[in-house]
């Protein structure tokens, strides 16, 4: 509702059935009113979405075109609609509009235990599964007080698991926004390496995306034999194929003619929307959580925060390849720490918290193991009613909040809940960045050309799974 919306309720005056002279009503607008009967103008005052602002402008008989930019456009990044309001070529008003994927999935966690829940939560951002489900254990487990006692070779998995979904997204990121420039050699390159990285994925955990791989006390299983030896292999392909990226990107006339001072944003706009990730760091603040804040050990690795002083859409590419490089490093000492972890447990020693299933890869994916389901149903009564209610009914948390943010490749991503100390989240809410990220569209495209307008949604690479959810 518009400023005008609220007066118009506020102010508006009937002229029926009234005493002449009874009261005089004041009048927001200025307009005169009658004394002897009352009567006042009455100020009907509606609309803000696409249809009035044409009329508007309509009315006002100025050359000035109102775009409706999506939900459904290739340029959107999904199901995001952008208002624009057009003088010529010139954007002299943008609006992001969301709402139009309506996922539930904060609302759908109330009814599911904590497990569980983290299948809801890994399909937000589903480029970044693997923040989403740490964002949400780390909170539930220092709900439950055993975030120290998450066991080492756990935390080393779920580190490295999360650098190559960083990667992962990052990758995404340049080859949609090369391919929405014209350049589709760089989504054909960006995509050919992501898939490196979706292979790993699949090994390790039995699905590409979606993975539900991170739970709390740790994680579904341990790495498969010979996973060390395939992530180091595709460590070295991708810097390859991230060295391929900088040739075709870096110094591009073409790509630095349409990214160089556009989208710009600076840091005091970042500051005042709450913007952050690769957006923020464009404007030279080296703001990230994993540095500031850390958890899973973050704070025992060896990496730079990557900063540039752009505050463009050119900066936000060079930080995202930066970034990968850096996010490589990590990866590769991780695995140096899971040689040295080899055996070692991936899930709290707590059996009342613990997942009691043996997973295994089959024909038909992962599952239970036969070997497992052979025992708890032939030789132990006491495992399979264990089993039974954990997985059924799911264990307790005590009650309580908690806030627990990540660095997600995008930004701060933050998981907030509550619980009444029952199986499942009394209230489960994120802090999702794209959400944070997306206000910046009118700061960004306003004065600017429409073609402008894609390349700084690009630079902001939200996914509108995590903003509607």
């Amino acid at each position: 509702m518009t400023t005008h919306d609220q007066d118009s309720h506020l102010f508006e005056t009937l002229h029926h059935d009234r005493p002449a002279g009874a009261f005089t009503p004041v009048d927001a607008y200025g307009a005169s009113v009658d004394e002897d009967t009352g009567d006042a103008p009455v100020f009907t005052v509606s609309g803000g979405d696409w249809n009035d602002l044409v009329d508007e402008a309509t009315a006002l008989h100025e050359e000035r075109i109102v775009v409706n930019m999506g939900p459904q456009h290739p340029s959107t990044h999904g199901v995001l609609r952008l208002i624009l309001e057009l003088d010529g070529e010139t954007v002299t008003e943008a609006r992001a509009g969301i709402g139009y994927l309506h996922t539930g999935i904060e609302k759908n966690m109330e009814y599911r235990t904590w497990v569980q829940g983290v299948t809801f939560c890994t399909r937000m951002d589903y480029l970044t599964p693997m923040m989403n489900e740490a964002a949400f254990c780390l909170s539930v487990e220092r709900l439950l007080g055993i975030t120290d006692s998450i066991p080492e070779r756990a935390s080393i998995i779920r580190v490295m698991m999360m650098e190559l979904t960083r990667v992962n997204s990052h990758l995404v990121a340049l080859g949609t926004g090369g391919l929405e420039l014209g350049a589709t050699t760089v989504m054909t390159v960006g995509f050919r390496e992501r898939e490196r990285i979706l292979r790993v994925f699949e090994a390790i955990t039995g699905l590409r995306m979606n993975n539900s791989y991170i739970r709390p006390g740790g994680v579904a299983q341990d790495v498969p034999h010979g996973a060390v030896d395939m992530v180091r292999e595709v460590v070295d392909e991708l810097r390859d194929g991230l060295h391929e990226l900088e040739l075709l990107l870096n110094e591009n006339p073409l790509l630095r003619g349409r990214t160089v001072g556009v989208g710009y944003l600076d840091l005091t706009g970042c500051i005042s929307l709450g913007v952050t990730g690769p957006v923020l760091r464009a404007t030279g603040l080296p703001h990230d959580l994993r540095k500031s804040s850390p958890y899973c050990g973050y704070e025992t690795y060896d990496f730079e925060v990557v900063t540039r002083t752009g505050c463009d859409a050119y900066d936000r590419l060079r930080i995202r390849i930066d970034e990968m490089y850096e996010s490589l490093k990590i990866v590769l000492q991780a695995l140096d720490r899971l040689q040295r972890t080899e055996g070692q447990p991936v899930m709290v020693e707590d059996k009342k918290i613990a997942w009691p299933a043996q997973l295994a890869i089959g024909g038909d994916g992962m599952g239970n193991s036969l070997d497992h389901i052979r025992e708890i149903m032939g030789t132990s009564m006491e495992s399979l009613i264990h089993h039974f209610k954990l997985v059924t009914e799911g264990f307790r948390v005590p009650p309580g909040q908690a806030y627990v943010p990540v660095e997600s490749a995008k930004g701060e991503l933050g998981c907030h809940l509550v619980s009444d100390g029952g199986t499942r989240p009394y209230r489960a809410h994120f802090r999702d960045p794209s959400f944070n990220n997306l206000q910046s569209v009118a700061a960004m495209c306003e004065g600017g050309q429409v073609a402008d307008v894609i390349v700084a949604v690009a630079s902001i690479d939200p996914v509108m799974g995590g903003v509607d959810r």
